[in-house]
Formats: structure tokens, C-alpha cells, sequence
């Protein structure tokens, strides 16, 4: 059958088949509407969430809960969703001028590693969570380190790191984050405060070295006079003593001459200079 002859037959067929024939079509194309519209719905209202992720959930405005991980459900058109990442982030705290306890200029540049931990906190008491963070890290970076010496900044970063993770973590708990660690990257002092600090620790290594030569000496003279005390009590000491130095000329090649004296003349000596007698040998020379 041809396309005119069809054509013919449908020109003569009753208008209620024309009517039921337009029906169909129509009802065909709204049910494929409708098809189209539940699947793009279905696909709207289905989220797959990550294990680090939540999904604070508004029904027509008002708060119902955090959903996830997995598969969530969301009624398309009347809730509304915000993505919460659980995962620890950071906040580089810019370069700050501060001056210390003792009127020292520094600059100190930090960073602050923070998570969420209660995401409707996170959404419902705070704009902006991470701005939020970063102010307060630094204000308290300038209020707490203003309070330390500049010694005390140097050699207590650790201490000071950790006070500064405790205050940070009390304004940020009412906000369901949780300070995880804060690192003090650098500290720049002036040119004028490293010339001065070098010839402090010169002059500190300078007293050190005396104290520790001061230290030997004192040692030294300790023991020689032990030994003094040794050698006073036993006259055959300092015999040994003598013939000891002897030994140790004599293996030298030199053209020392020594010239040993005995020990008792020297004590007989002493003795009549002390009573005011001449001694023996001044009578047989005067002889």
C-alpha cells in the first residue's frame, strides 16, 4: 500500500479514531516526560558521599542532620546539602611583625593543621570555617608570643608551639574544629640583633674556654701539691724523683751538663741559714 493510499484510508477513517489516535500520541509523550523527569530526579536526589566527607542536610531551611558515609538520599526540591571535608587542613599564617617581652622586632611566619570534627557545628555557628581559623591563629600568634623573651622564642619553640595549639583549639572547639599541631616555620631577627647575638656567643664560648682552663689548672695545682705533700714525707722520693729526671736528660742528645748535689747538703744548708751560723763548707773556704 502506497503513502497516498494510506493517507486515504486515514482521511476516511471516523473522527472519534482520529480523536483516541491524538490521545495516545500525547499520553505517550507526557508518560516519557514523566519517565525523564523521575530519573533526573533519582539522579538528583542520590549522593555518594566519601569516607571523609559528611553531608549537613536542610529540609525547607531548618537543620536535620549529617549524613554519610556511603549512599544518601535527598528529596529533590525541598532539602539542601553541604559537603563537609573531615580531613586535617592547613592554614599558612602569613609573615607577622610582633615584638617581644624584651622589645625585640621579630618577624614570624607559622602554620596551623586543624580537621572537623563536628560538621553541623562547622556549617550551623560559622561562616567560613578555615577564614575563621586563620584570623584567630593570627591574633593569638601576635598576643602569645609578645608575652616570651626573645631568648625564650629561641629556645622554647616547642613549649611555645604547643600553648599555642591550646589556645587556638578553645576558640575553635564552639565551632566543631579541632586543632590538630602549630609549627612556628621561621623566626627573622634584625640584622643588628644577629650581629649582636654572634658576639654574644662568642664571648660566651671565650668565658667558657677560660673557665675550663681556670678548671685544669686548678686541678693541676691540686695534684702537685699532693704530690709535694708525697715527696715531704718520704725523703726517698725525691731521690728517686731526681735520678728519674737524670735518665730522661741522658736519652736526649744534647750537651746538657748536670750537675747532681746531694739532697742532706742542701738541708744542711738551710739549716744553718736558718739559725744564723755559717754553714760548714763557708768555714773550710774561709780556711
Amino acid at each position: 500500500m502506497t503513502a497516498a493510499t494510506w493517507r486515504r484510508g486515514t482521511d476516511a477513517a471516523p473522527a472519534w479514531a482520529r480523536d483516541a489516535l491524538t490521545v495516545m500520541s500525547t499520553a505517550l509523550i507526557v508518560l516519557i516526560v514523566v519517565v525523564v523527569l523521575a530519573l533526573l530526579g533519582l539522579i538528583g536526589a542520590i549522593r555518594i558521599v566519601r569516607e571523609y566527607e559528611r553531608v549537613v542536610v536542610f529540609r525547607r531551611g531548618r537543620l536535620r542532620s549529617a549524613r554519610g558515609p556511603g549512599l544518601v538520599l535527598i528529596i529533590p526540591l525541598i532539602e539542601r546539602t553541604r559537603l563537609v571535608n573531615l580531613q586535617v587542613d592547613t592554614a599558612d599564617i602569613p609573615a607577622q611583625d610582633l615584638i617581644t617581652k624584651d622589645n625585640v622586632t621579630v618577624r614570624v611566619e607559622a602554620a596551623v593543621f586543624f580537621r572537623v570534627v563536628d560538621p553541623i557545628k562547622a556549617v550551623v555557628e560559622i561562616r567560613d570555617y578555615q577564614h575563621a581559623v586563620l584570623r584567630i591563629a593570627q591574633t593569638t600568634l601576635r598576643a602569645t608570643l609578645g608575652q616570651h623573651d626573645l631568648d625564650d622564642l629561641l629556645a622554647n619553640q616547642a613549649a611555645i608551639n604547643e600553648l599555642l595549639k591550646q589556645i587556638i583549639d578553645a576558640s575553635t572547639e564552639p565551632w566543631g574544629i579541632n586543632v590538630v599541631k602549630v609549627e612556628t616555620k621561621d623566626v627573622d631577627l634584625p640584622d643588628e640583633m644577629k650581629r649582636a647575638m654572634a658576639r654574644q656567643a662568642e664571648a660566651e664560648r671565650e668565658r667558657r674556654a677560660k673557665v675550663i682552663a681556670a678548671e685544669g689548672e686548678y686541678q693541676a695545682a691540686q695534684r702537685l701539691s699532693e704530690a709535694a705533700g708525697v715527696i715531704s714525707r718520704e725523703h726517698g722520693a725525691l731521690t728517686l724523683r731526681t735520678f728519674q729526671t737524670l735518665a730522661e736528660v741522658a736519652t736526649e742528645h744534647n750537651s746538657t751538663l748536670v750537675f747532681p748535689i746531694p739532697i742532706d747538703i742542701l738541708d744542711a744548708v738551710r739549716e744553718h741559714i736558718a739559725d744564723g751560723r755559717p754553714s760548714a763548707l763557708a768555714v773550710r773556704s774561709d780556711g
